[in-house]
């Protein structure tokens, strides 16, 4: 069966994004004895920045399954996901009017229903397929260290961080069935990223951060309990369904 076109650009794209995420992973848990071996050394650089201190004590306390998913989740995905989902939202519709084949697309024999759930899907798929592969492989790659780590942990915590990708995906994605500029979309959902980060590295600020959401100590928490935390996950599920459904309306009232 031939896939269409938005299939194989999906498939490309979220092929780019498990290759690049394995990559740094595999590096990562590679290099955990020479860094376990220097947390004290780091601890004394970071001292300057509270956040990061605190981030390498929470490492130093708990160990490698802490470096695993600040390297993986908090640093890998947060980055390289959320840039990733940015990219894709950002063109889904706002790049048909951009290009001018926003008519021919909503032409189609479909229903705007389904031209929308087909890119919307088709885009949180080339995201979160990665993510969740890439950390299948965390037990395996574990080994050439001598480390272990649970199935079932490392798959809740690829949900909470599937979430949360999902969710500035879904708002992106709202945005541009909502507006014909792409790159100007974009440059807004990115410098929001970077802001909230900011907020998160200044430790009178960092509560306010989304990034409190997906940084080591809520993963930890999911590691710990064995569980999602049904207020963080319900949210973030909310914020999925919200936009989605934002997005949807945008789009059957949108005139080409």
């Amino acid at each position: 069966m031939r896939l269409s076109r938005d299939a194989r650009n999906y498939l490309l794209f979220g092929t780019m994004l498990f290759v690049v995420l394995e990559a740094l992973l595999a590096v990562a848990i590679i290099w955990w004895p020479s860094f376990s071996e220097n947390t004290g050394a780091l601890k004394r650089l970071a001292a300057p920045l509270p956040m990061l201190a605190d981030q390498l004590n929470l490492i130093d306390m708990i160990g490698v399954p802490a470096y695993v998913v600040a390297q993986h989740f908090f640093k890998g995905c947060n980055t390289l996901g959320a840039a990733a989902a940015v990219l894709l939202a950002m063109n889904a519709v706002a790049g048909e009017a951009q290009r001018g084949t926003l008519e021919l697309w909503l032409s189609r024999p479909v229903t705007r229903r389904r031209l929308f759930t087909e890119r919307y899907l088709g885009g949180m798929a080339a995201v979160c397929v990665p993510v969740l592969l890439t950390t299948l492989t965390i037990p395996a790659l574990l080994t050439l260290v001598d480390e272990t780590m649970g199935y079932w942990d490392l798959t809740l915590c690829a949900l909470h961080q599937c979430l949360f990708l999902g969710a500035l995906y879904s708002v992106t994605l709202w945005l541009s069935a909502l507006g014909s500029q792409p790159l100007k979309i974009g440059f807004v959902m990115l410098f929001a990223c970077i802001g909230e980060f900011a907020l998160y590295m200044v430790k009178t600020l960092t509560h306010y951060s989304v990034f409190r959401l997906v940084d080591i100590e809520a993963f930890a928490e999911v590691l710990s309990t064995s569980a999602l935390d049904p207020v963080q996950a319900g949210s973030l599920l909310a914020i999925n369904v919200v936009a989605y459904l934002g997005g949807l309306l945008a789009l059957e009232r949108r005139v080409p």
